[in-house]
């Protein structure tokens, strides 16, 4: 009729709906979208019986049925019965939910599955088999893939289910890519269901999806960004096929296997962590080879996601059967992480098992045991070795795409800079580690290069700049599903909170980072938690509990061996305790001198010269602080350290003597304090002398005395 009317009628326009183009010539289509998201809430509102509260419900109702307007308007009208939460949860099963429509409208408009339905029976028999096929893909699809699960030349089939509105094609880039409305896709999907081939079809995708991966597996150690981005255009499938449970468990471990990197560079560790266990509890006693990458692959996604417990026990495990199997690269990737995962509870044992890793790895192993080691000389504030460390490390995991690392690594860099006082370097490799971490889009590598960045912004009095740096993370965490483990931001919000005023808000987010540990204290973050909560309660006037606080990170700080942070808590504990303030400041001024932490130095100046009216300690501007240090640390000796007994001790010779006592050998002792064998015993000669001792047993009984040990 259109044809014979144009042809007649020359000066005439031809206005049409249809589900599919006329395939006139001359012929212009314009696909109608779906509804625009504000629209789609606007209909929403507008249908619904009652009031629908707050929004945020309604827009995500609204895109899960994909601004279908039938989808919504029927969606709405239960709103007398059901609130909108409750609406949102019946859409799991959106097909028995949305199933009364208005009176007076055709049939096929009645329900959501009546308007499928319809659509569905005009099709030939050929692509109704290929549209309950493609139901089977959770993330769209490539004509490549298509082939593969549904069999057969799709490109005349996939062509005339896009004409027909039932799949949308997206040709923006090289490979086109297919996909259905999720609306849609759930007809299709309960239609593979009720057909007898869903067992045929999802092996077929499951077997496409683990071919996929495993082509893909040799980019992870050339271009990880490359691997990154093709992997995760796939995740709604990969998702669905690690669901899917054929007779023979060894695919789906397969696949599990071929994607820890994934949820270890993105946001879903917590799914990741699950999906993988559920792949190893499919064969729970196994020892082979592919059980060793799946446990591997458990401490790798836990390392981002939760690393406490889980990832070193993971990593042994993966370790022992490594070896077993021969399987020599996955070994020496269980070592790295048996170190990673030991990292935040014993320096000393991470060090040695990352020089393992190092010593037998290739690749990543190397370059992450490299890592490692600088963050433990950074921890111990031998940052001269740490930034060597680090540097290295950096370069070669940037070159393959390293993004995760190379981001922490950063961070960390741009401390160990920040702590000698170069704040404008700092600020430029905090900047880096955000723009490392920013394209994987996840919570804990950007929420912690933030951390760091604005951890620096502060140190430079740029409280604006701070904020700025954190606010984005800090609303993209409280968006989260679970709460995301992110060391240091919670702390860094509760300094920033402090420095602005707002201490009980320090006093939360102080609080909010010891939760994050668990209870668990003889972690490294612990001490530095617990010396900006000692601040924070000082300044909102809780005093016997910010010197409980304080202590607390003290001792922490003196057992695991952090000397910037045992400084910093007797900074605070001065603060709290005006008797023994001069000392106390000393004490930290002595300590940060020792391992050069200059920009630290400059604040226990400040209050030494408050509390001593001497303006000699006072840094004037350009004034080397070093001159300043040596100054005040003369003038402390000229006003009296007796000359033997216990308050003759320095504070490396206190440090020396509480190790002793601990029972650790000299070397242990150089080990952890950073200083030659040699060193060790000089200083054990002149405490001998000042305490008028001859061995260690009669050191370790007197400073059982001083100590308390």
């Amino acid at each position: 009729m259109v044809v014979e009317l144009v042809r007649a009628c020359p000066g005439v326009t031809v206005l049409a709906t249809s589900r599919e183009p006329l395939g006139v010539v001359g012929e212009t289509v314009w696909r109608v979208p779906p509804l625009s998201a504000q629209d789609a809430v606007e209909l929403f509102r507008e249908r619904a019986v009652q009031d629908t509260g707050a929004l945020d419900p309604v827009r995500t109702a609204c895109a899960r049925l994909d601004g279908i307007p039938l989808a919504i308007e029927l969606a709405a009208a239960w709103s007398s019965t059901l609130s909108v939460p409750e609406i949102l949860r019946g859409l799991d099963d959106r097909f028995a939910l949305l199933v009364s429509g208005p009176r007076g409208v055709a049939a096929r408009q009645a329900t959501l599955v009546a308007s499928m339905a319809w659509s569905h029976d005009l099709l030939d028999d050929a692509d109704r088999v290929l549209f309950r096929r493609l139901g089977v893909f959770a993330g769209g699809f490539t004509r490549e893939t298509a082939r593969a699960v549904c069999g057969g030349d799709m490109l005349g089939g996939l062509r005339r289910l896009v004409d027909k509105s039932l799949v949308v094609a997206d040709t923006r880039d090289a490979v086109t890519r297919y996909r259905m409305l999720e609306t849609i896709r759930h007809y299709a999907a309960a239609r593979l269901a009720a057909s007898d081939e869903q067992e045929t079809i999802r092996d077929r995708h499951l077997a496409t999806m683990l071919g996929l991966v495993e082509d893909l597996a040799p980019l992870l150690d050339r271009d990880k960004d490359a691997w990154r981005a093709a992997v995760e255009v796939e995740q709604d499938n990969l998702r669905a096929a690690l669901s899917w449970r054929p007779g023979d468990p060894e695919p789906v471990r397969r696949l599990a296997a071929g994607l820890p990197w994934l949820w270890h560079l993105n946001r879903h560790g917590p799914e990741g962590l699950s999906l993988l266990r559920a792949a190893i509890d499919l064969r729970p006693d196994a020892r082979d080879a592919l059980q060793a990458r799946l446990l591997a692959g458990l401490a790798l996604v836990a390392d981002t996601a939760r690393p406490l417990g889980l990832e070193y026990d993971a990593a042994q495990a993966a370790y022992e059967i490594a070896t077993e199997a021969g399987d020599t690269g996955t070994a020496q990737l269980a070592r790295l992480l048996s170190a990673v995962g030991v990292f935040y509870l014993d320096f000393d044992t991470a060090w040695s098992l990352a020089e393992e890793a190092r010593a037998a790895g290739t690749g990543f192993v190397v370059d992450g045991a490299v890592a490692l080691q600088g963050m433990i000389r950074h921890l111990r504030d031998a940052h001269d070795e740490a930034e060597v460390l680090l540097r290295t490390a950096i370069d070669g995991l940037a070159a393959r795409g390293d993004r995760g690392v190379a981001s922490t690594a950063l961070g960390f860099l741009a401390s160990s800079v920040l702590y000698g006082g170069d704040v404008a370097g700092a600020r430029e490799l905090a900047e880096e580690g955000v723009r490392m971490a920013r394209p994987l889009a996840d919570y804990h590598r950007v929420g912690s290069a933030a951390a760091v960045l604005a951890t620096v912004e502060m140190a430079a009095g740029r409280l604006d700049a701070a904020t700025e740096a954190l606010d984005p993370v800090i609303r993209l965490v409280a968006g989260a599903e679970h709460p995301p483990f992110v060391p240091g931001l919670a702390r860094a919000t509760g300094q920033l909170r402090l420095l602005a005023g707002s201490p009980e808000e320090a006093v939360t987010w102080f609080n909010r980072e010891t939760a994050l540990l668990g209870g668990t204290e003889d972690v490294y973050l612990a001490p530095q938690t617990l010396t900006g909560l000692a601040a924070a309660l000082r300044a909102v006037g809780s005093v016997s509990e910010a010197v409980e606080a304080g202590e607390r990170a003290l001792a922490l700080a003196r057992r695991i061996g952090m000397p910037r942070v045992e400084a910093d808590a007797l900074s605070e504990l001065a603060l709290l305790d005006p008797a023994r303030a001069v000392e106390l400041h000393h004490s930290a001024l002595a300590i940060r001198a020792e391992h050069g932490l200059w920009l630290s130095c400059a604040d226990s100046l400040t209050a030494l010269a408050d509390l001593t009216d001497d303006p000699r300690l006072r840094v004037a501007p350009g004034q080397d602080v070093r001159e300043v240090v040596e100054y005040a640390r003369r003038a402390r000796g000229r006003r009296g350290r007796p000359s033997s007994g216990w308050a003759s001790l320095t504070p490396t010779e206190e440090s020396v003597v509480r190790l002793a006592a601990d029972g650790l050998s000299n070397p242990d002792i150089g080990t952890r304090l950073f200083m030659s064998r040699s060193t060790v015993k000089t200083h054990l000669s002149h405490v001998y002398a000042k305490l008028g001792v001859t061995n260690r047993t009669e050191l370790a009984n007197l400073a059982g005395q001083h100590l308390g040990t």
